[in-house]
C-alpha cells in the first residue's frame, strides 16, 4: 500500500508541473483530463502526508520520553503519544477507503425509473412518494430534476415515471437505491382498517456519454407523434413528441416533455443511449455474481430492499438490517443515513473482500 502512496505522490507532482504549462492550459482535453487526475488524487495525497505526520508525532513523543528528565513534560508527551498512534490507525483506515477501486460513474448524473408493482392505486401513490423522495433529496444537493416521461394516475401517483437527476455525484450517493421498495399502510379506501402492503420498482442509471454506447440508427425504429398529457405547460398538441424502437433489445423509449420534436429526439437518444449502457453494466454484474454477494445485496432490480412501514412509523432497509423510526423525513428527502450506511457497509465488504485476497 506505501508504495502505491509514494508513487501517488510523485505522480501528483508530474502532474501539477504538467499543469502549469501553456501549452497543457490551451490544450482543454489534456488539460480537463489532468485536472480530473489532481482531483481524484490529491485528498489520498494529503490523507498520506497527515499520515507521515502522525508517524513523526510519534517518533518525537518518544525521543522525549526517552530523554526528558521533567516527569510533567514527559506525561505530555505519553499523551500525544496515545493522540498520534490513534491518528495513525484512523489514516491507514481511511487510506485503505480512499485506494479502493473507484466505480468509474460514480461522479456521473442518473435517470431514474420508478414503477409501481403490486397494489393498484396503492401502489402508484406509493411511486409517487418515491419520486417526490427523490426530488426533495435532489434538491437537498441542488441537483436539477427533469421528467422524461411518466404515466399518472390523477390522484398524486405513477404507474410509471423516468426523470433525470442531473449533478455531480449523484451516482455515488443514489446507486444503492435499485431494487423492489415496500410500503405497508391502511389505504384511506380501507374501511376495517387492515394494513396494506404495496411495492414499486427503482432502477438507478449512470447517465451514459455518446463514448459510453455506440448506436447504429439502422437499429433504430423512429415515430413521431402527438404529445399527450394532463396539459402540463410542457406538453403541447404539434407532433413533438418521439418513440424510439431499438429492435436488438425490444427497448421502448418515449419523450414527449420538450417543445420540439428535435429536442425530443435527442432527448430520447440520449436515454436509449443510458439504457444499453445499463445493460451493459447488469451483464458485467452478472459476471460478477459470486463476488457481488459479498456485497451489499445482489444488485438484482427484483431484490426487496426497503419497507416504508405507516403505522409504526419506520424505515428498514433490508440489505444493513438499519431501521429508522423517522419515516417522514425519509419521505421528505432525508436519506443521508441510508445512504451514508449503505456506502460504509459496501466499503467494508470490498476491504474484508480485498484483505481475503491478499491473504
Amino acid at each position: 500500500m506505501f508504495d502505491r502512496l509514494e508513487e501517488l505522490v510523485e505522480k501528483l507532482k508530474a502532474i501539477q508541473e504538467e499543469l502549469s504549462k501553456p501549452d497543457v492550459v490551451n490544450d482543454q482535453a489534456r488539460f480537463k483530463k489532468l485536472m480530473k487526475e489532481q482531483s481524484d488524487i490529491t485528498p489520498i495525497v494529503e490523507k498520506y502526508q497527515e499520515y507521515k505526520q502522525a508517524q513523526q508525532d510519534v517518533e518525537d513523543s518518544l525521543q522525549i520520553i526517552d530523554e526528558e528528565s521533567d516527569e510533567e513534560m514527559k506525561e505530555m508527551a505519553r499523551e500525544e503519544l496515545s493522540d498520534a498512534k490513534k491518528r495513525i490507525e484512523a489514516c491507514e483506515q481511511d487510506l485503505k477507503i480512499l485506494l479502493l477501486p473507484k466505480d468509474e460513474n460514480d461522479d456521473k448524473s442518473v435517470v431514474v425509473e420508478i414503477r409501481a408493482g403490486a397494489g393498484g392505486d396503492e401502489a402508484a401513490l406509493f411511486a409517487g412518494e418515491l419520486f417526490r423522495m427523490y426530488q426533495k433529496y435532489a434538491d437537498h444537493f441542488r441537483w436539477q430534476t427533469n421528467i422524461t416521461s411518466g404515466t399518472e394516475t390523477g390522484i398524486g401517483g405513477f404507474k410509471e415515471v423516468v426523470f433525470e437527476i442531473t449533478g455531480k455525484g449523484a451516482y455515488s450517493k443514489l446507486k444503492y437505491e435499485s431494487g423492489v421498495h415496500r410500503v405497508q399502510r391502511v389505504p384511506e379506501t380501507e374501511s376495517g382498517g387492515r394494513i396494506h402492503t404495496s411495492t414499486a420498482t427503482v432502477a438507478i442509471m449512470p447517465e451514459a456519454e455518446d463514448v459510453d454506447v455506440q448506436i447504429d440508427e439502422k437499429d433504430i425504429r423512429i415515430d413521431v407523434m402527438r404529445a399527450s398529457g394532463n396539459g402540463g405547460q410542457c406538453v403541447n398538441t404539434t407532433d413533438s413528441a418521439v418513440r424510439l424502437t431499438h429492435m436488438p433489445t425490444g427497448i421502448v423509449i418515449y419523450s414527449q416533455t420538450e417543445k420540439s420534436q428535435i429536442q425530443n429526439r435527442a432527448k430520447a437518444f440520449a436515454l436509449l443511449r443510458t439504457k444499453l449502457y445499463d445493460l451493459e453494466l447488469q451483464k458485467a454484474h452478472d459476471a460478477e455474481a459470486a463476488a457481488r454477494r459479498s456485497q451489499i445485496g445482489t444488485g438484482d432490480r427484483s431484490e426487496k430492499i426497503r419497507t416504508y412501514n405507516f403505522p409504526q412509523g419506520r424505515v428498514t432497509d433490508h440489505r444493513i438490517k438499519l431501521t429508522s423510526y423517522q419515516l417522514e423525513n425519509v419521505l421528505n428527502g432525508d436519506l443521508d443515513e441510508f445512504v451514508d450506511a449503505l456506502t460504509a457497509a459496501d466499503q467494508a465488504a470490498k476491504l474484508a473482500n480485498m484483505d481475503g485476497t491478499e491473504a
